[in-house]
């Protein structure tokens, strides 16, 4: 009865983490289908979202300590920055230099959590940062390179987040993650004056708040209850894949070469990173959330 169970909940994990990833992936195609001030792009879709949040949670525990403000303030600009990026780069360059942050995780970690780099950890920043590289060697005008900044801006923002999560001894994403969204309406919402979007825009901010980062938030919280970290990672990167696909098929933007190199070299040492650290036991750091380490299931 316990296996039926345990497979059934490993069952719908593995759906869940597939739908968030799918819901996550679409960012980048509706924040551009959106014709308005990445400010105000941003606010109201933090703040439909933070509405759908709100109701998953219930009565939210807030605790106002430093490290729990300081994630809402660290996700606030992760969201403002990720959505400006998005509007001045292509989605690729923006996606995936974002996904650098558990690079800066690791660079961080010793300033702040007073953790030493492994050699592991050493090797994977080199390859990132080479990849990354490329993405800055691609023909572009001052706005996108202006766009390519703001998304590894983006990441870094994402690492502390990530970081100040892990300084709440008993922290919850989700209070961090609704009191950012909070924030995020509280600065962006004033921007949609003059800069109203178009009908469309419209339909692309409520599914922007309500799905891909509302509900998606919510199917997440639930499926990594379930699910172990190295899984929790690797099917979720199929949000970096394919986002870029998205707006190549419905709005025809095609990324260069060297950044879609530049990306498969970036996704790769990061995956075979976390592939690594879970074979030696070490923590996995999941993409809103405190670290956890690979559950080994017992054999009887």
């Amino acid at each position: 009865m316990n296996r039926s169970r345990e497979k059934s909940s490993k069952t719908k994990s593995v759906i869940l983490l597939i739908l968030t990833g799918l819901l996550w992936s679409t960012g980048g195609l509706l924040i551009k289908n959106v014709d308005s001030n990445p400010l105000a792009i941003s606010g109201i879709r933090s703040m439909i979202a933070s509405l759908v949040i709100l109701v998953a949670l219930g009565r939210p525990k807030f605790t106002w300590s430093l490290p729990q403000i300081a994630s809402a303030l660290s996700y606030s600009a992760t969201v403002i920055l990720f959505v400006s990026a998005n509007k001045m780069t292509t989605a690729a360059n923006a996606i995936l230099l974002q996904s650098t942050a558990p690079i800066y995780v690791a660079l961080l970690s010793a300033w702040i959590l007073k953790e030493r780099a492994k050699l592991l950890d050493w090797v994977t920043i080199i390859a990132v940062f080479g990849g990354m590289a490329l993405f800055f060697f691609e023909s572009l005008d001052s706005r996108g390179m202006t766009g390519n900044i703001l998304a590894v801006a983006s990441g870094v923002t994402f690492a502390l987040f990530n970081i100040f999560m892990r300084l709440q001894k008993d922290g919850s994403p989700m209070e961090s993650v609704l009191l950012g969204n909070t924030l995020t309406a509280a600065i962006g919402v004033p921007f949609i004056v003059g800069s109203l979007p178009s009908p469309s825009g419209w339909i692309s901010l409520f599914i922007l708040g309500v799905a891909q980062l509302g509900l998606s938030y919510v199917f997440y919280s639930e499926a990594i209850k379930h699910s172990t970290a190295l899984e929790a990672i690797l099917i979720l990167m199929i949000e970096p894949i394919l986002s870029p696909v998205w707006v190549f098929l419905f709005m025809g933007e095609i990324p260069g070469k060297l950044p879609m190199i530049g990306g498969a070299v970036v996704i790769g040492a990061i995956t075979i990173r976390f592939v690594l650290r879970n074979l030696a036991g070490r923590p996995i750091f999941l993409k809103y959330g405190v670290p956890r380490r690979s559950r080994r299931r017992n054999s009887t």
